[in-house]
């Protein structure tokens, strides 16, 4: 009888949706989507929402851009997929090249599905590199404060952020973890960055020998609640690095191809990491894909006799995809032709116009924005606001942009708008001034 049953009915009936509380959701009007025309989402009754988030900070060129479309169908129809164990395929080989000619200092590239497996990856690269040279006492990791690297449990120990992960605390690796400095909005006053560094370099002045990397977003935390790094802290860092041995992974999985507004990010920061992970964008969001690149000094560690055991033990299933590897490489030919990066810039100067107008409501005690992140913070004088009308701020705001045709998720009480790279300027105004409606009418509830 499931089939007298609507989407809206199944959905609810056998679908666990992510980060989601499913008792609240089952309760609600639930959004199914059927199509996708250009910025816009289409639901079932034919209701259109801009991507406000660019489909969880992944979508570059909207929903239907034909030119990758058509590349991963032809794709299809060669070879739908060609594992990478003890095999290669074109399309692998192709973006491999093309990948380690725009990281500066990359030379081998290491396939995965998402941007947890690529930090896994990245973490076992870095911890089995050390035991490669005989350094076992090199197996601690340290990690930013608040920094977000993903959901499996290597991520999380990195990445740990107490309001998700806590439930999991038991399961985690112990990790070393240092504090982040945010710039803030310019009523803030002067702001002490170099006081974080000074703090860092202490930590890795007792404990370096027995860290094997340190890993952080590069440009930005995004997940734990956009976090905008100031000028040379990223540099300061990656130079720490070098001074005491350390590696440097840098994550650019939500932040690289152009979401600060730089193509490859950590280039702009002036920082030189020994791995990197890319993901997200990469695809313009139209295929898992994943890659954790490295340099050559990294990979030669890895390089022996069979049975000297010093291969990387680590692989998925659909390592190297074909189809994805094709949409990645169809998506940065697309970059390049329709400058992207330009448009990129130009809106980023549109958005910090479009929301300066929210430092004007009481309860907006701050904006954090660079190139096309944005994080609007609310407060209640120093109190972050949690509920509206009996519910949690996040879903509240998240359910008002629906109705006003914005799918916009929230960090809590920080409103993230994180819209496709190449959206255009009127949907881009058009989500700015749907959440400034939104956040005006909480103002005059609280």
């Amino acid at each position: 009888m499931l089939f007298l049953l609507s989407s809206n009915n199944l959905d609810k009936k056998f679908v666990w949706h992510p980060y989601t509380q499913m008792k609240l959701y089952n309760n609600l009007d639930n959004v199914v989507i059927e199509s996708g025309s250009r910025f816009s989402l289409v639901d079932s009754k034919e209701r259109r929402y801009i991507d406000g988030i660019s489909n969880m900070w992944c979508n570059v060129w909207g929903h239907d851009r034909i030119e990758i479309i058509d590349a991963m169908k032809k794709q299809l129809d060669i070879l739908p997929h060609s594992s990478l164990f003890g095999l290669v395929n074109k399309p692998s080989i192709k973006l491999a090249k093309c990948l380690t000619s725009m990281a500066k200092g990359m030379r081998k590239v290491f396939y995965t599905d998402n941007g947890s497996t690529a930090i896994e990856a990245a973490l076992k690269i870095a911890t089995q590199y050390w035991v490669n040279k005989g350094r076992l006492e090199k197996k601690k990791l340290i990690c930013l404060r608040n920094g977000y690297h993903g959901d499996t449990i290597g991520c999380m120990s990195v990445g740990y952020v107490d309001g998700y992960f806590s439930p999991y605390k038991s399961l985690l690796l112990k990790t070393i973890k240092v504090e982040c400095p945010t710039i803030r909005h310019e009523r803030f006053g002067r702001q002490d960055f170099e006081q974080h560094i000074d703090k860092i370099e202490n930590i890795l002045k007792r404990s370096s020998s027995k860290i094997s990397g340190f890993i952080m977003e590069s440009g930005a935390q995004v997940a734990g609640g956009v976090n905008i790094y100031p000028n040379n802290f990223q540099r300061g860092i990656s130079e720490l690095c070098k001074k005491y041995d350390i590696l440097l992974i840098l994550d650019e999985i939500a932040t690289g191809f152009g979401r600060l507004g730089n193509m490859i990010e950590y280039k702009s920061q002036r920082s030189e990491p020994d791995i990197v992970c890319f993901a997200k964008a990469l695809t313009g969001g139209y295929f898992p894909l994943a890659v954790t690149l490295t340099t050559t000094d990294i990979f030669n560690e890895f390089l022996g006799d069979y049975w000297a055991k010093r291969q990387l033990f680590h692989g998925h299933t659909f390592t190297g995809h074909p189809v994805g590897c094709t949409a990645a490489l169809t998506n940065l030919e697309l970059y390049e032709k329709l400058n992207l990066i330009k448009q990129i810039r130009d809106n980023s100067f549109l958005l910090k116009r479009l929301v300066k107008k929210f430092s004007e409501l009481d309860i907006c005690y701050d904006i954090r924005q660079k190139g096309m992140l944005c994080g609007i913070e609310l407060r209640k004088g120093n109190n972050p606001i949690k509920m509206i009308d009996k519910v949690p701020i996040g879903q509240y705001i998240a359910r008002e942009s629906l109705k006003k045709g914005i799918y916009l998720r929230t960090l809590g009480h920080i409103i993230t708008i994180i819209p496709p790279l190449a959206i255009d300027q009127e949907d881009l105004t058009r989500i700015v001034d749907t959440e400034y409606e939104i956040v005006d009418k909480i103002q005059h509830k609280k």
